[in-house]
Protein backbone atom coordinates (compact mmCIF):
# COMPACT_ATOMS: atom_id res chain seq x y z
CA UNK A 1 0.00 0.00 0.00
CA UNK A 2 1.30 3.44 -1.01
CA UNK A 3 1.74 6.42 1.24
CA UNK A 4 -0.83 8.35 -0.67
CA UNK A 5 -3.46 5.66 -0.11
CA UNK A 6 -2.64 5.42 3.57
CA UNK A 7 -3.04 9.16 3.96
CA UNK A 8 -6.42 9.02 2.31
CA UNK A 9 -7.53 6.31 4.68
CA UNK A 10 -6.33 8.25 7.72
CA UNK A 11 -8.04 11.36 6.49
CA UNK A 12 -11.25 9.40 5.94
CA UNK A 13 -11.13 7.99 9.46
CA UNK A 14 -10.45 11.40 10.93
CA UNK A 15 -13.34 12.87 8.97
CA UNK A 16 -15.63 10.05 10.14
CA UNK A 17 -14.61 10.51 13.77
CA UNK A 18 -15.06 14.27 13.54
CA UNK A 19 -18.51 13.80 11.87
CA UNK A 20 -19.57 11.32 14.54
CA UNK A 21 -18.48 13.68 17.31
CA UNK A 22 -20.34 16.56 15.69
CA UNK A 23 -23.44 14.39 15.19
CA UNK A 24 -23.28 13.29 18.89
CA UNK A 25 -23.04 16.86 20.12
CA UNK A 26 -25.87 17.88 17.79
CA UNK A 27 -28.10 15.05 19.16
CA UNK A 28 -27.25 15.99 22.73
CA UNK A 29 -28.16 19.56 22.08
CA UNK A 30 -31.45 18.57 20.45
CA UNK A 31 -32.39 16.34 23.42
CA UNK A 32 -31.61 19.17 25.80
CA UNK A 33 -33.95 21.43 23.90
CA UNK A 34 -36.68 18.78 23.95
CA UNK A 35 -36.20 18.24 27.70
CA UNK A 36 -36.33 21.96 28.33
CA UNK A 37 -39.55 22.19 26.32
CA UNK A 38 -41.10 19.26 28.25
CA UNK A 39 -39.97 20.80 31.54
CA UNK A 40 -41.68 24.06 30.61
CA UNK A 41 -44.93 22.32 29.70
CA UNK A 42 -44.81 20.33 32.97
CA UNK A 43 -44.35 23.52 34.94
CA UNK A 44 -47.28 25.06 33.11
CA UNK A 45 -49.42 21.95 33.81
CA UNK A 46 -48.45 22.07 37.46
CA UNK A 47 -49.38 25.71 37.66
CA UNK A 48 -52.70 24.97 35.97
CA UNK A 49 -53.46 22.07 38.40
CA UNK A 50 -52.60 24.29 41.36
CA UNK A 51 -54.89 27.03 40.12
CA UNK A 52 -57.67 24.50 39.48
CA UNK A 53 -57.25 23.09 42.98
CA UNK A 54 -57.38 26.60 44.45
CA UNK A 55 -60.54 27.38 42.50
CA UNK A 56 -62.12 24.01 43.54
CA UNK A 57 -61.21 24.71 47.17
CA UNK A 58 -62.80 28.12 46.95
CA UNK A 59 -65.93 26.56 45.43
CA UNK A 60 -66.10 23.90 48.18
CA UNK A 61 -65.62 26.59 50.79
CA UNK A 62 -68.48 28.65 49.38
CA UNK A 63 -70.74 25.53 49.21
CA UNK A 64 -69.86 24.61 52.81
CA UNK A 65 -70.66 28.14 53.93
CA UNK A 66 -74.01 28.03 52.10
CA UNK A 67 -74.87 24.63 53.62
CA UNK A 68 -73.94 25.89 57.08
CA UNK A 69 -76.11 28.97 56.60
CA UNK A 70 -79.03 26.76 55.39
CA UNK A 71 -78.66 24.45 58.39
CA UNK A 72 -78.52 27.41 60.77
CA UNK A 73 -81.63 28.87 59.12
CA UNK A 74 -83.44 25.52 59.34
CA UNK A 75 -82.53 25.06 63.00
CA UNK A 76 -83.67 28.59 63.68
CA UNK A 77 -87.02 27.98 61.94
CA UNK A 78 -87.53 24.68 63.81
CA UNK A 79 -86.75 26.32 67.11
CA UNK A 80 -89.13 29.20 66.41
CA UNK A 81 -91.85 26.73 65.35
CA UNK A 82 -91.39 24.62 68.50
CA UNK A 83 -91.45 27.75 70.67
CA UNK A 84 -94.61 28.88 68.91
CA UNK A 85 -96.27 25.47 69.43
CA UNK A 86 -95.34 25.37 73.10
CA UNK A 87 -96.58 28.92 73.55
CA UNK A 88 -99.93 27.98 71.92
CA UNK A 89 -100.16 24.83 74.11
CA UNK A 90 -99.53 26.94 77.22
CA UNK A 91 -102.22 29.35 76.09
CA UNK A 92 -104.65 26.46 75.57
CA UNK A 93 -103.88 25.09 79.02
CA UNK A 94 -104.43 28.55 80.51
CA UNK A 95 -107.80 28.88 78.72
CA UNK A 96 -108.81 25.39 79.89
CA UNK A 97 -107.90 26.21 83.49
CA UNK A 98 -109.77 29.48 83.25
CA UNK A 99 -112.86 27.64 81.92
CA UNK A 100 -112.64 25.11 84.76
CA UNK A 101 -112.43 27.89 87.31
CA UNK A 102 -115.48 29.56 85.77
CA UNK A 103 -117.36 26.20 85.81
CA UNK A 104 -116.43 25.66 89.45
CA UNK A 105 -117.64 29.15 90.31
CA UNK A 106 -120.95 28.53 88.57
CA UNK A 107 -121.36 25.16 90.29
CA UNK A 108 -120.59 26.75 93.64
CA UNK A 109 -123.22 29.40 93.03
CA UNK A 110 -125.73 26.74 91.97
CA UNK A 111 -124.97 24.67 95.08
CA UNK A 112 -125.51 27.71 97.29
CA UNK A 113 -128.80 28.47 95.56
CA UNK A 114 -129.90 24.83 95.89
CA UNK A 115 -128.94 24.77 99.55
CA UNK A 116 -130.98 27.91 100.17
CA UNK A 117 -133.93 26.40 98.27
CA UNK A 118 -133.55 23.17 100.29
CA UNK A 119 -133.58 25.04 103.57
CA UNK A 120 -136.71 26.87 102.48
CA UNK A 121 -138.34 23.58 101.48
CA UNK A 122 -137.46 22.05 104.86
CA UNK A 123 -139.09 24.98 106.61
CA UNK A 124 -142.16 24.63 104.40
CA UNK A 125 -142.25 20.88 105.08
CA UNK A 126 -142.11 21.41 108.85
CA UNK A 127 -144.89 23.93 108.62
CA UNK A 128 -147.02 21.62 106.47
CA UNK A 129 -146.34 18.74 108.87
CA UNK A 130 -147.67 20.78 111.75
CA UNK A 131 -150.68 21.73 109.67
CA UNK A 132 -151.22 18.07 108.75
CA UNK A 133 -151.09 17.05 112.41
CA UNK A 134 -153.70 19.65 113.21
CA UNK A 135 -155.88 18.54 110.28
CA UNK A 136 -155.46 14.91 111.33
CA UNK A 137 -156.59 15.67 114.88
CA UNK A 138 -159.60 17.62 113.65
CA UNK A 139 -160.48 14.88 111.14
CA UNK A 140 -160.29 12.22 113.85
CA UNK A 141 -162.72 14.19 115.97
CA UNK A 142 -164.99 14.69 112.99
CA UNK A 143 -164.78 10.98 112.06
CA UNK A 144 -165.72 9.96 115.59
CA UNK A 145 -168.75 12.23 115.48
CA UNK A 146 -169.80 11.12 111.97
CA UNK A 147 -169.16 7.39 112.32
CA UNK A 148 -170.60 7.03 115.76
CA UNK A 149 -167.89 4.46 116.57
CA UNK A 150 -166.10 4.48 119.84
CA UNK A 151 -162.36 4.01 119.91
CA UNK A 152 -162.71 0.28 120.75
CA UNK A 153 -165.27 -0.25 118.04
CA UNK A 154 -163.01 1.50 115.52
CA UNK A 155 -160.11 -0.76 116.58
CA UNK A 156 -162.24 -3.85 116.10
CA UNK A 157 -163.27 -2.64 112.65
CA UNK A 158 -159.65 -1.93 111.71
CA UNK A 159 -158.56 -5.37 112.94
CA UNK A 160 -161.25 -7.01 110.81
CA UNK A 161 -160.11 -5.03 107.75
CA UNK A 162 -156.50 -5.88 108.55
CA UNK A 163 -157.36 -9.58 108.76
CA UNK A 164 -158.81 -9.47 105.24
CA UNK A 165 -155.71 -7.69 103.98
CA UNK A 166 -153.48 -10.24 105.68
CA UNK A 167 -155.39 -13.06 103.97
CA UNK A 168 -154.71 -11.39 100.61
CA UNK A 169 -151.08 -10.87 101.51
CA UNK A 170 -150.82 -14.52 102.55
CA UNK A 171 -152.15 -15.61 99.16
CA UNK A 172 -149.63 -13.37 97.43
CA UNK A 173 -146.83 -14.79 99.58
CA UNK A 174 -147.87 -18.33 98.71
CA UNK A 175 -147.79 -17.44 95.05
CA UNK A 176 -144.38 -15.82 95.44
CA UNK A 177 -143.01 -18.90 97.23
CA UNK A 178 -144.37 -21.16 94.50
CA UNK A 179 -142.72 -18.97 91.85
CA UNK A 180 -139.44 -18.95 93.77
CA UNK A 181 -139.46 -22.72 94.20
CA UNK A 182 -140.16 -23.12 90.49
CA UNK A 183 -137.23 -20.88 89.65
CA UNK A 184 -135.00 -22.78 92.08
CA UNK A 185 -136.12 -26.05 90.49
CA UNK A 186 -135.26 -24.70 87.03
CA UNK A 187 -131.88 -23.54 88.28
CA UNK A 188 -131.21 -26.93 89.89
CA UNK A 189 -132.18 -28.68 86.65
CA UNK A 190 -129.78 -26.47 84.70
CA UNK A 191 -126.98 -27.22 87.16
CA UNK A 192 -127.61 -30.96 86.92
CA UNK A 193 -127.61 -30.83 83.11
CA UNK A 194 -124.47 -28.67 82.96
CA UNK A 195 -122.64 -30.99 85.37
CA UNK A 196 -123.69 -33.99 83.31
CA UNK A 197 -122.41 -32.34 80.14
CA UNK A 198 -119.10 -31.35 81.74
CA UNK A 199 -118.51 -34.80 83.22
CA UNK A 200 -119.28 -36.47 79.91
CA UNK A 201 -117.24 -34.42 77.45
CA UNK A 202 -116.79 -36.29 74.18
CA UNK A 203 -115.14 -35.55 70.85
CA UNK A 204 -117.28 -35.57 67.74
CA UNK A 205 -116.15 -36.17 64.18
CA UNK A 206 -118.66 -36.09 61.35
CA UNK A 207 -118.89 -39.42 59.50
CA UNK A 208 -118.65 -39.49 55.72
CA UNK A 209 -120.03 -41.83 53.07
CA UNK A 210 -116.72 -42.48 51.30
CA UNK A 211 -113.45 -44.17 52.22
CA UNK A 212 -110.08 -43.83 50.50
CA UNK A 213 -107.77 -46.86 50.12
CA UNK A 214 -104.12 -45.98 49.44
CA UNK A 215 -102.28 -47.89 46.68
CA UNK A 216 -98.56 -48.66 46.51
CA UNK A 217 -98.50 -47.42 42.88
CA UNK A 218 -100.82 -46.36 40.06
CA UNK A 219 -100.00 -49.65 38.31
CA UNK A 220 -102.13 -51.37 40.98
CA UNK A 221 -105.26 -49.61 39.62
CA UNK A 222 -105.03 -51.62 36.39
CA UNK A 223 -104.72 -54.88 38.33
CA UNK A 224 -107.75 -54.02 40.44
CA UNK A 225 -109.80 -53.26 37.32
CA UNK A 226 -108.69 -56.53 35.71
CA UNK A 227 -109.12 -57.76 32.17
CA UNK A 228 -112.19 -56.08 30.67
CA UNK A 229 -113.09 -54.89 34.19
CA UNK A 230 -113.90 -58.34 35.61
CA UNK A 231 -112.08 -57.80 38.94
CA UNK A 232 -113.73 -54.49 39.79
CA UNK A 233 -117.17 -55.81 38.74
CA UNK A 234 -116.72 -58.85 40.98
CA UNK A 235 -115.68 -56.71 43.94
CA UNK A 236 -118.59 -54.28 43.47
CA UNK A 237 -121.09 -57.14 43.10
CA UNK A 238 -119.90 -59.02 46.19
CA UNK A 239 -119.68 -55.96 48.46
CA UNK A 240 -122.42 -53.69 47.07
CA UNK A 241 -119.96 -50.78 47.13
CA UNK A 242 -119.00 -48.47 44.25
CA UNK A 243 -115.26 -48.25 43.50
CA UNK A 244 -114.29 -44.87 42.10
CA UNK A 245 -110.99 -44.94 40.18
CA UNK A 246 -110.23 -41.37 39.17
CA UNK A 247 -107.14 -39.23 38.66
CA UNK A 248 -106.27 -39.25 42.37
CA UNK A 249 -102.70 -40.61 42.47
CA UNK A 250 -102.18 -43.91 44.29
CA UNK A 251 -105.68 -44.07 45.83
CA UNK A 252 -109.10 -45.61 45.18
CA UNK A 253 -112.34 -44.22 46.66
CA UNK A 254 -115.06 -46.50 48.05
CA UNK A 255 -118.56 -45.01 48.03
CA UNK A 256 -121.63 -46.43 49.82
CA UNK A 257 -124.32 -45.19 52.21
CA UNK A 258 -124.08 -48.51 54.09
CA UNK A 259 -120.99 -48.15 56.30
CA UNK A 260 -120.87 -51.90 57.09
CA UNK A 261 -120.57 -52.78 53.41
CA UNK A 262 -118.05 -49.99 52.91
CA UNK A 263 -115.91 -51.32 55.79
CA UNK A 264 -116.04 -54.87 54.37
CA UNK A 265 -114.99 -53.59 50.94
CA UNK A 266 -112.16 -51.53 52.45
CA UNK A 267 -110.73 -54.44 54.44
CA UNK A 268 -111.06 -56.82 51.48
CA UNK A 269 -109.37 -54.40 49.07
CA UNK A 270 -106.50 -53.78 51.50
CA UNK A 271 -105.96 -57.55 51.84
CA UNK A 272 -105.97 -57.98 48.05
CA UNK A 273 -103.47 -55.14 47.57
CA UNK A 274 -101.22 -56.58 50.28
CA UNK A 275 -101.42 -60.10 48.80
CA UNK A 276 -100.98 -58.99 45.19
CA UNK A 277 -103.04 -61.85 43.73
CA UNK A 278 -106.16 -60.20 42.36
CA UNK A 279 -108.65 -62.37 40.46
CA UNK A 280 -112.37 -63.21 40.97
CA UNK A 281 -111.79 -66.31 43.09
CA UNK A 282 -109.30 -64.51 45.31
CA UNK A 283 -111.65 -61.50 45.57
CA UNK A 284 -114.52 -63.72 46.75
CA UNK A 285 -112.28 -65.29 49.42
CA UNK A 286 -111.03 -61.89 50.60
CA UNK A 287 -114.59 -60.48 50.85
CA UNK A 288 -115.72 -63.49 52.96
CA UNK A 289 -112.77 -63.05 55.34
CA UNK A 290 -113.42 -59.30 55.61
CA UNK A 291 -117.12 -59.91 56.37
CA UNK A 292 -116.16 -62.30 59.19
CA UNK A 293 -113.70 -59.73 60.61
CA UNK A 294 -116.33 -56.99 60.53
CA UNK A 295 -118.88 -59.27 62.19
CA UNK A 296 -116.36 -60.07 64.93
CA UNK A 297 -115.62 -56.37 65.39
CA UNK A 298 -119.37 -55.66 65.63
CA UNK A 299 -119.62 -58.20 68.44
CA UNK A 300 -116.63 -56.67 70.24
CA UNK A 301 -118.01 -53.14 69.87
CA UNK A 302 -121.35 -54.25 71.36
CA UNK A 303 -119.63 -55.87 74.34
CA UNK A 304 -117.41 -52.80 74.79
CA UNK A 305 -120.44 -50.50 74.84
CA UNK A 306 -122.14 -52.61 77.50
CA UNK A 307 -118.99 -52.73 79.64
CA UNK A 308 -118.24 -49.02 79.19
CA UNK A 309 -121.71 -47.96 80.35
CA UNK A 310 -121.94 -50.57 83.14
CA UNK A 311 -125.18 -52.08 81.81
CA UNK A 312 -125.47 -55.80 82.58
CA UNK A 313 -127.78 -58.61 81.50
CA UNK A 314 -128.26 -57.37 77.93
CA UNK A 315 -129.40 -60.07 75.46
CA UNK A 316 -126.56 -61.17 73.10
CA UNK A 317 -128.61 -60.24 70.04
CA UNK A 318 -129.14 -56.73 71.41
CA UNK A 319 -125.38 -56.46 72.02
CA UNK A 320 -124.75 -57.45 68.39
CA UNK A 321 -127.21 -54.80 67.22
CA UNK A 322 -125.42 -52.26 69.41
CA UNK A 323 -122.16 -53.18 67.68
CA UNK A 324 -123.83 -52.69 64.26
CA UNK A 325 -124.61 -49.12 65.28
CA UNK A 326 -120.85 -48.45 65.14
CA UNK A 327 -121.35 -48.34 61.36
CA UNK A 328 -124.58 -46.30 61.45
CA UNK A 329 -124.67 -42.50 61.40
CA UNK A 330 -127.36 -39.89 61.96
CA UNK A 331 -126.66 -36.42 60.52
CA UNK A 332 -122.99 -37.42 60.48
CA UNK A 333 -123.00 -38.46 64.17
CA UNK A 334 -121.96 -42.01 65.02
CA UNK A 335 -125.03 -43.68 66.54
CA UNK A 336 -123.13 -46.03 68.90
CA UNK A 337 -121.04 -43.17 70.33
CA UNK A 338 -124.24 -41.13 70.62
CA UNK A 339 -126.01 -43.97 72.50
CA UNK A 340 -123.08 -44.44 74.90
CA UNK A 341 -123.01 -40.70 75.57
CA UNK A 342 -126.79 -40.59 76.17
CA UNK A 343 -126.46 -43.47 78.64
CA UNK A 344 -123.69 -41.72 80.55
CA UNK A 345 -125.47 -38.34 80.65
CA UNK A 346 -128.76 -39.93 81.75
CA UNK A 347 -126.95 -41.91 84.46
CA UNK A 348 -125.17 -38.79 85.76
CA UNK A 349 -128.42 -36.81 85.92
CA UNK A 350 -130.17 -39.69 87.70
CA UNK A 351 -127.37 -39.80 90.29
CA UNK A 352 -127.62 -36.01 90.82
CA UNK A 353 -131.35 -36.44 91.46
CA UNK A 354 -130.68 -39.16 94.01
CA UNK A 355 -132.08 -41.96 91.81
CA UNK A 356 -130.66 -45.32 90.87
CA UNK A 357 -128.76 -44.69 87.59
CA UNK A 358 -128.89 -48.28 86.28
CA UNK A 359 -132.22 -48.04 84.49
CA UNK A 360 -131.44 -44.59 83.09
CA UNK A 361 -128.16 -45.88 81.63
CA UNK A 362 -129.84 -48.96 80.17
CA UNK A 363 -132.63 -46.92 78.56
CA UNK A 364 -130.11 -44.39 77.22
CA UNK A 365 -127.96 -47.13 75.68
CA UNK A 366 -130.92 -48.86 73.98
CA UNK A 367 -133.00 -45.81 73.01
CA UNK A 368 -131.77 -45.83 69.36
CA UNK A 369 -131.40 -49.63 68.99
CA UNK A 370 -133.93 -49.57 66.14
CA UNK A 371 -131.50 -47.65 63.93
CA UNK A 372 -129.42 -50.82 63.57
CA UNK A 373 -132.19 -52.36 61.41
CA UNK A 374 -133.74 -49.37 59.61
CA UNK A 375 -132.06 -50.48 56.35
CA UNK A 376 -133.67 -53.94 56.65
CA UNK A 377 -137.08 -53.34 58.31
CA UNK A 378 -139.67 -50.76 57.33
CA UNK A 379 -140.81 -48.28 59.94
CA UNK A 380 -139.33 -45.63 62.22
CA UNK A 381 -136.38 -46.48 64.44
CA UNK A 382 -138.60 -45.82 67.49
CA UNK A 383 -141.16 -48.46 66.46
CA UNK A 384 -138.41 -50.94 65.52
CA UNK A 385 -136.62 -50.31 68.82
CA UNK A 386 -139.83 -50.86 70.84
CA UNK A 387 -140.47 -54.16 69.01
CA UNK A 388 -136.89 -55.34 69.65
CA UNK A 389 -137.06 -54.42 73.34
CA UNK A 390 -140.33 -56.34 73.71
CA UNK A 391 -138.95 -59.29 71.75
CA UNK A 392 -135.98 -59.64 74.09
CA UNK A 393 -138.09 -58.96 77.20
CA UNK A 394 -136.77 -55.66 78.41
CA UNK A 395 -138.33 -53.88 81.41
CA UNK A 396 -141.58 -51.98 80.58
CA UNK A 397 -139.97 -48.74 81.84
CA UNK A 398 -137.12 -49.23 79.36
CA UNK A 399 -139.60 -49.86 76.54
CA UNK A 400 -141.56 -46.75 77.49
CA UNK A 401 -138.37 -44.65 77.52
CA UNK A 402 -137.48 -45.90 74.02
CA UNK A 403 -141.00 -45.14 72.79
CA UNK A 404 -141.11 -41.64 74.35
CA UNK A 405 -137.64 -40.30 73.56
CA UNK A 406 -138.96 -38.50 70.44
CA UNK A 407 -142.37 -37.64 71.98
CA UNK A 408 -144.15 -40.37 69.99
CA UNK A 409 -145.93 -40.90 73.32
CA UNK A 410 -146.05 -38.63 76.36
CA UNK A 411 -143.22 -39.48 78.81
CA UNK A 412 -144.69 -40.73 82.08
CA UNK A 413 -141.61 -41.78 84.05
CA UNK A 414 -138.50 -39.96 85.27
CA UNK A 415 -136.32 -42.37 83.28
CA UNK A 416 -138.14 -41.44 80.07
CA UNK A 417 -137.67 -37.72 80.78
CA UNK A 418 -133.98 -38.20 81.55
CA UNK A 419 -133.39 -40.15 78.32
CA UNK A 420 -135.27 -37.51 76.34
CA UNK A 421 -133.13 -34.73 77.85
CA UNK A 422 -129.86 -36.66 77.44
CA UNK A 423 -130.70 -37.43 73.80
CA UNK A 424 -131.31 -33.74 73.08
CA UNK A 425 -128.06 -32.74 74.87
CA UNK A 426 -125.94 -35.25 72.94
CA UNK A 427 -127.46 -34.28 69.59
CA UNK A 428 -127.18 -30.56 70.29
CA UNK A 429 -123.49 -30.49 71.14
CA UNK A 430 -121.60 -28.10 68.78
CA UNK A 431 -120.18 -30.17 65.93
CA UNK A 432 -122.00 -33.34 66.98
CA UNK A 433 -124.25 -33.39 63.94
CA UNK A 434 -123.87 -32.13 60.42
CA UNK A 435 -126.69 -30.70 58.38
CA UNK A 436 -126.91 -28.95 55.05
CA UNK A 437 -126.08 -25.24 55.35
CA UNK A 438 -128.97 -24.29 53.09
CA UNK A 439 -131.46 -26.24 55.22
CA UNK A 440 -130.01 -24.64 58.35
CA UNK A 441 -130.48 -21.12 56.96
CA UNK A 442 -134.00 -21.95 55.76
CA UNK A 443 -134.89 -23.18 59.25
CA UNK A 444 -133.69 -19.94 60.83
CA UNK A 445 -135.59 -17.88 58.26
CA UNK A 446 -138.75 -19.95 58.82
CA UNK A 447 -138.40 -19.46 62.56
CA UNK A 448 -138.19 -15.67 62.20
CA UNK A 449 -141.00 -15.51 59.63
CA UNK A 450 -143.37 -17.35 61.99
CA UNK A 451 -142.63 -14.87 64.78
CA UNK A 452 -142.95 -11.84 62.49
CA UNK A 453 -146.38 -13.00 61.28
CA UNK A 454 -147.94 -12.22 64.69
CA UNK A 455 -149.43 -8.81 65.31
CA UNK A 456 -147.52 -6.57 67.68
CA UNK A 457 -144.09 -8.13 66.97
CA UNK A 458 -141.48 -5.39 66.48
CA UNK A 459 -138.29 -7.41 65.93
CA UNK A 460 -137.20 -11.02 66.29
CA UNK A 461 -133.84 -12.76 66.22
CA UNK A 462 -133.07 -16.49 65.90
CA UNK A 463 -130.04 -17.11 68.14
CA UNK A 464 -128.16 -20.02 69.73
CA UNK A 465 -127.94 -21.82 66.35
CA UNK A 466 -131.73 -21.75 66.05
CA UNK A 467 -132.40 -23.14 69.52
CA UNK A 468 -133.80 -19.84 70.80
CA UNK A 469 -135.84 -17.06 69.23
CA UNK A 470 -135.87 -13.69 70.94
CA UNK A 471 -138.96 -11.58 70.14
CA UNK A 472 -139.35 -7.85 70.87
CA UNK A 473 -143.00 -6.74 71.23
CA UNK A 474 -144.54 -3.31 70.71
CA UNK A 475 -145.64 -2.28 74.23
CA UNK A 476 -148.38 0.01 72.94
CA UNK A 477 -150.08 -2.90 71.12
CA UNK A 478 -149.38 -5.97 73.33
CA UNK A 479 -150.09 -5.87 77.07
CA UNK A 480 -148.39 -7.99 79.72
CA UNK A 481 -151.28 -10.46 79.80
CA UNK A 482 -151.38 -10.68 76.00
CA UNK A 483 -147.62 -11.27 75.96
CA UNK A 484 -148.01 -14.66 77.67
CA UNK A 485 -150.69 -15.71 75.20
CA UNK A 486 -148.57 -14.54 72.24
CA UNK A 487 -145.55 -16.56 73.43
CA UNK A 488 -147.69 -19.68 73.77
CA UNK A 489 -149.25 -19.22 70.31
CA UNK A 490 -145.84 -18.71 68.67
CA UNK A 491 -144.44 -21.86 70.36
CA UNK A 492 -147.50 -23.85 69.28
CA UNK A 493 -147.16 -22.72 65.67
CA UNK A 494 -143.45 -23.57 65.64
CA UNK A 495 -144.28 -27.08 66.87
CA UNK A 496 -146.93 -27.52 64.17
CA UNK A 497 -145.04 -26.12 61.18
CA UNK A 498 -141.35 -26.95 61.75
CA UNK A 499 -139.14 -29.99 62.25
CA UNK A 500 -136.08 -29.57 64.47
CA UNK A 501 -133.94 -31.57 66.92
CA UNK A 502 -134.35 -30.92 70.64
CA UNK A 503 -136.39 -27.88 71.63
CA UNK A 504 -136.62 -24.18 70.76
CA UNK A 505 -136.88 -21.52 73.47
CA UNK A 506 -139.39 -18.74 72.69
CA UNK A 507 -138.17 -15.68 74.61
CA UNK A 508 -140.72 -12.84 74.37
CA UNK A 509 -139.74 -9.38 75.67
CA UNK A 510 -142.07 -6.44 76.27
CA UNK A 511 -140.30 -3.34 77.50
CA UNK A 512 -141.24 0.31 77.92
CA UNK A 513 -138.44 2.78 78.51
CA UNK A 514 -138.54 6.44 79.58
CA UNK A 515 -135.30 8.36 79.09
CA UNK A 516 -134.52 11.88 80.30
CA UNK A 517 -131.26 13.76 80.68
CA UNK A 518 -130.33 15.86 83.73
CA UNK A 519 -128.50 18.98 82.60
Amino acid sequence: MTTQTLSMIVCGLISFVVGAVLAFFAGVKYRMKVAEAELGSAEEEAKRLVSDAIRAAETKKKEALLEAKDEIYKIKNDSEKEIKERRSEVQRQERRLQQREENLDRKTENMEKKEEALQQKLKDADQRLQEAEQVKASQLEMLERISGYSEEQAKAYLLSTLSDELTHEKALKIQQFEQRYKEEADQKAREIISQAIQRCAADHVAEVTVSAVPLPSDEMKGRIIGREGRNIRTLETLTGVDLIIDDTPEAITLSSHDPVKREVARIALEKLIQDGRIHPARIEEAVEKAAREVEQKIKQDGERAVIETGVHGVHPELMRLLGRMRYRTSYGQNVLDHSIEVAQIAGIMASELGLEPTQAKRAGLLHDIGKALTHEIEGSHVAIGVDLARKYRENPDIIHAIEAHHNDVEPKTIVACLVQAADAISAARPGARRENLENYIKRLEKLESIANSFEGVDKCFAIQAGREIRIMLKPDIISDDQMIITAREIAKRIEDEMEYPGQIKVNVIRETRAIEYAK
